[in-house]
């Protein structure tokens, strides 16, 4: 059974959610203080954590940001503030997905099963290599010139679909779909701010124009 973590300061809709995961079938843990959410959620071990932006003495982002330098645990923000730049910024402090308040339960529970799934399905150890950089899909990992280097589940995501293809074109759509399981449920930019962040992230071992972009078409390695 999966343990869903919530960092929620509204007691009825963190009361509400706790009920929607409840019967379907996940562990559901909660803070209800706000000036140690990373150590609390790091001591309670959870496969996944709900996010809200707006909290109480501290930001939901630099919440995100903390925790993420600290652990690789699925983060999907749910929240009211859903101008464009919250998403973005979400997603590159480190978030996984992004859903606006108000939500559907069963959107809401089918995305969070959906990331559970992509998080379990990178947990299978194998090793791909292509042009110099070495992927570890069980560690997370990316190798190259005596380096290595810790990447996202997003970013590992979209580097091992690229390397599977190598030599092709992979569409942002292709990308999209399986980051997310469904095109329709992101702004084509999130997908932009993840190949910038992995891009960034390659630059650390010294890989640079590793990922091409085809203006239109997609991108390939």
């Amino acid at each position: 059974m999966a343990l869903i973590y919530i960092v929620e300061d509204d007691a009825a809709i963190r009361g509400e959610l706790v009920q929607v995961l409840e019967r379907s079938g996940f562990a559901v843990a909660w803070c209800e203080t706000f000036d140690r959410v990373v150590e609390d959620i790091q001591a309670a071990g959870p496969d996944l954590v709900l996010l809200d932006l707006t909290l109480p003495g501290t930001d939901g982002q630099f919440v995100c940001r903390e925790l993420r330098a600290v652990s690789e645990v699925p983060i999907m923000v749910l929240t009211s503030r859903v101008t464009e730049i919250d998403e973005v910024m979400s997603m590159t402090m480190g978030a996984d997905d992004f859903v606006p308040k108000p939500y559907r339960a069963r959107v809401l529970v089918a995305r969070i099963q959906a990331l559970l799934r992509r998080v379990a399905g990178a947990q299978d150890r194998r090793v791909v290599e292509h042009n110099g950089v070495t992927l570890d899909l069980s560690r997370s990992t990316a190798s190259a010139n005596g380096r290595q280097v810790e990447l996202t589940k997003n970013e590992m995501r979209i580097l091992a679909l690229l390397i599977s293809r190598a030599g092709t074109i992979v569409s942002r759509e292709a990308i999209m779909r399986d980051l997310w399981d469904s095109d329709a449920f992101v702004d084509d930019n999130t997908l932009t701010v993840n190949i910038n962040r992995l891009r960034a992230t390659l630059e650390k071992i010294g890989v640079t124009g590793y990922l091409t972009t085809h203006r239109g078409r997609g991108y390939s390695v």
